[in-house]
């Protein structure tokens, strides 16, 4: 049974649904799930679990991401990127390059975002894309994100659309999870009195793990290229060696000793191998012990095929 994360690059127009839609086509199982949405505008890393590794989504999703992206002043859209409908335009002769990194600069580390009125969260029980979409006015609640990095590439003034002369700023983002790209790109618009949209976005990185990595549909679909679960937990958190009577200890639930260091957490666990390099479970300190906060079970064993024996002549 293939159990494993793959990275994709996600093509534009595909929704995330779509790519793992593909990818149980591709691995031969339903078992398959993803680490973080990805606007259909957007390209880049999608991390995909199949079997076994969807467990790890759970601790992949909170990771920080990476983003290259571009942002264009001087236009308000209601979807506060490049699909939605412009509903405001103004003249941007007198932003700066030294008012756009001022205002860069107000937008880094921890801040209060007011996500996008058509992102996915839910509304009593319907997404907020649905409800703008049926005409219904939505406002959402602020919440703390933290943006570890955001630095600019290159402004480009005068960008010519339809005889309308905007500014472009490429940049690159680091942030905590739940950080919403276009509605940074709609804060700087809006604090520098222009408005602003997202035209580009291409996410480089969720937490370690990166485009370097990833593959496009079309080549997985000619070679399924899997990081093993293993591989991929020893990317993704700290390590426990174990003692072989510790592996079998674990193997069926019961907890062992603590850590030396005591510092891991279920929501931050260690991931523990046995000493012939199986990921055997995720383990959480608490006080003189280490309790499994999730066991891997071996894969069956597959017994090869009895060769029939040959009749007597």
């Amino acid at each position: 049974m293939l159990s494993g994360l793959v990275i994709v690059d996600k093509p534009q127009g595909w929704t995330s649904h779509d790519v793992v839609g593909r990818m149980r086509r591709l691995a031969g199982t339903r078992k398959v799930g993803h680490a973080g949405t990805l606007d259909p505008m957007a390209t880049g890393v999608l991390v995909v679990g199949i079997n076994k590794a969807t467990r790890l989504l759970t601790y992949i999703v909170g990771t920080s991401k990476t983003y290259e992206a571009t942002i264009r002043l001087g236009a308000t859209t209601i979807t506060d990127d490049a699909e939605g409908e412009v509903t405001a335009t103004c003249a941007t002769d007198a932003v700066t390059d030294e008012a756009v990194e001022a205002g860069i600069a107000k937008l880094r580390g921890p801040i209060s975002q007011v996500p996008s009125s058509v992102s996915a969260i839910k509304v009593n029980g319907e997404r907020a894309y649905a409800r703008v979409r049926s005409g219904e006015e939505v406002k959402l609640a602020a919440r703390p994100v933290t943006i570890h990095s955001f630095d600019v590439l290159d402004i480009r003034h005068d960008v010519m659309d339809d005889g309308v002369g905007y500014v472009d700023v490429d940049v690159t983002v680091r942030c905590s999870s739940g950080t919403y790209i276009r509605a940074l790109a709609r804060d700087l618009g809006s604090d520098l009195g222009v408005g602003g949209h997202l035209t580009a976005l291409r996410r480089s990185a969720v937490g370690p793990y990166t485009l370097d990595r990833a593959r496009t549909l079309e080549a997985l679909a000619e070679n399924l290229e899997i990081l093993d679960i293993a591989d991929a937990a020893r990317a993704l958190m700290p390590v426990r060696e174990l003692t072989a009577a510790e592996a079998r200890e674990l193997s069926f639930g019961r907890r062992i000793p603590a850590s030396p260091d005591g510092t891991h957490t279920s929501e931050d666990p260690a991931a523990a191998f046995a000493p012939d390099g199986t990921l055997v479970a995720l383990l959480a300190d608490a006080g003189k012990y280490a309790k499994p906060v999730l066991v891997f079970p071996p894969d069956p064993e597959v017994k090869p095929a009895v060769a029939p024996q040959e009749s007597a002549q």
